[in-house]
């Protein structure tokens, strides 16, 4: 497994790296995870993911991360560097192929030989993203969710919003950081009326 590939749980996904928000939880000094780790995710979970959702359609390696965090709802987001080397070795063993794209990047489908590969294995390889979240509370579970439309929204404005506008985030962001941690240490903030 990646050492970067920290998949956290009570607390949401891990952003571990580009496109990814630049506030990712254990990365660039912020906490490794918020609470206990339930599960680390294998690095044979990272294939058999990735079987399973180019069974349903090609994608491209950024969707596969997208698409297994989503079915996790928050609790596990693979990195690039467990998610792309898979990729890699799936092509090698001549069970996915890669095209490319209108916008010039790479889309995955799975060969006859992945198909037949799937078929075969279909109950063996289950649906890994719900191992993920399996004994994650349902609050919990809840600020993974939102934690991850945090970050996508922090993702868009990072590159597509203006000087003022990545400013006033960063301050909502910083805001939002120490509020956090005041509820940890017991001094909730009063509401605003």
């Amino acid at each position: 497994m990646h050492k970067r590939d920290k998949f956290l749980f009570y607390g949401g996904p891990s952003f571990g790296g580009p496109p990814g928000p630049p506030f990712a939880l254990g990365l660039h000094g912020g906490p490794p995870h918020f609470g206990r780790r339930l599960r680390r995710m294998r690095r044979g979970d990272v294939r058999a993911a990735i079987l399973v959702l180019l069974d349903e359609g090609p994608r491209n390696g950024y969707q596969v991360m997208q698409e297994i965090e989503q079915r996790s709802e928050g609790a596990w987001r693979p990195s690039p560097g467990s998610v792309y080397p898979a990729l890699q070795l799936l092509a090698d063993e001549g069970l996915i192929r890669t095209t490319e794209s209108g916008e010039g990047g790479n889309v995955y489908e799975l060969t006859d030989a992945g198909r037949g590969h799937v078929e075969e294995r279909r109950e063996q390889l289950g649906e890994p993203w719900r191992l993920a979240g399996a004994h994650m509370p349902e609050g919990a579970r809840e600020l993974g969710g939102l934690l991850a439309q945090v970050g996508i929204a922090a993702s868009q404005v990072m590159h597509a919003g203006t000087e003022e506008q990545h400013a006033a985030a960063a301050r909502l962001l910083a805001e939002t950081r120490s509020s956090l941690y005041r509820i940890l240490a017991g001094d909730e903030p009063e509401p605003k009326a």
